[in-house]
């Protein structure tokens, strides 16, 4: 019985010996190295949050993460710390993205480092199994990153474009003669382009967000949740199509000049609301179709 308790004992002391346990001194010591490589990338990014609104969803992302990690600490608390030195070659695999970034101007690579820096510290010091357990909210981290420029430009040209046509083909049948040159849209009184911050790139990555956010919070069922967070991408698009016609039927019929000022911004916040609505309204047929057994047993 002693032999059984000693080697129990020695077994919980392997696994709670270095790299799974360190003093505090050094735990702040580490903590001040990784502060000090990665202030002025963090400060940039949060600045970048407040100045780009298509990226001010980045302030409530990792607070979301944060809080998925503190509804899971029960979970989190029964499992065995398991340290493992592999979490050495994520974290120099983290710094080297941090470098190639710094030197290359690529703020991607350098921000989704810090990421990739705090996996490699929970592998080091808390094993495979933790990492694996907190998966959801360091994966949920990538969200307040803004997107490469040449990626952004890719991805907002296609939606102007896209935009343009559906509003095209939709203002005609609503009495609204156009010619579409483009992502410029010609109406008899004016010519409406589709600029790239009408490109619905802003509500797109905004809508994918809060989508993540809802299903988290409103759905237990994780492909409900995939479907939610893809349900959101044709939402935003044919959201910013109709706030796209809107213009096009405040100019026909009303005034040229309502178009643009205050209008034209509260459009955006006015379309946003309905797209969440519509997300909403597409949960709410999921669940009409597929019951959730669980909440109905």
């Amino acid at each position: 019985m002693s032999s059984l308790a000693q080697a129990d004992s020695s077994t919980v002391r392997s696994r709670l010996s270095w790299p799974g346990a360190i003093p505090l001194w050094q735990t702040c010591i580490l903590l001040a190295l990784v502060a000090w490589i990665y202030t002025p990338t963090l400060y940039q990014l949060v600045m970048q949050w407040f100045k780009d609104p298509n990226f001010s969803h980045g302030f409530f992302v990792p607070l979301f993460s944060g809080f998925v990690l503190w509804q899971e600490r029960g979970r989190l608390a029964r499992l065995v710390p398991d340290a493992s030195w592999s979490g050495l070659a994520v974290i120099a695999l983290a710094l080297g993205l941090c470098v190639l970034g710094l030197l290359g101007a690529e703020l991607f690579l350098a921000r989704s480092s810090f990421i990739l820096l705090g996996v490699g510290l929970v592998v080091l010091f808390l094993g495979w199994n933790f990492f694996r357990a907190m998966l959801f909210p360091f994966a949920v981290l990538f969200l307040m990153i803004p997107i490469p420029v040449l990626l952004f430009n890719k991805i907002t040209f296609p939606l102007q474009l896209l935009a343009s046509r559906l509003a095209s083909a939709a203002l005609p049948f609503l009495g609204v003669p156009v010619l579409r040159e483009g992502n410029v849209i010609n109406l008899p009184s004016m010519a409406l382009e589709v600029a790239e911050a009408c490109s619905g790139i802003r509500s797109l990555m905004s809508l994918v967000t809060l989508a993540i956010i809802y299903g988290y919070f409103a759905e237990r069922r994780v492909w409900v949740r995939w479907l939610l967070a893809a349900a959101s991408i044709p939402i935003a698009v044919l959201a910013n199509s109709v706030r796209i016609i809107g213009t096009g039927l405040l100019v026909q019929y009303w005034s040229a000049d309502k178009a643009e000022g205050y209008f034209h911004a509260s459009w955006g916040w006015i379309i946003f609301v309905v797209s969440l609505f519509l997300l909403y309204a597409v949960h709410g047929l999921i669940q009409l179709i597929w019951k959730d057994k669980e909440s109905v047993a």
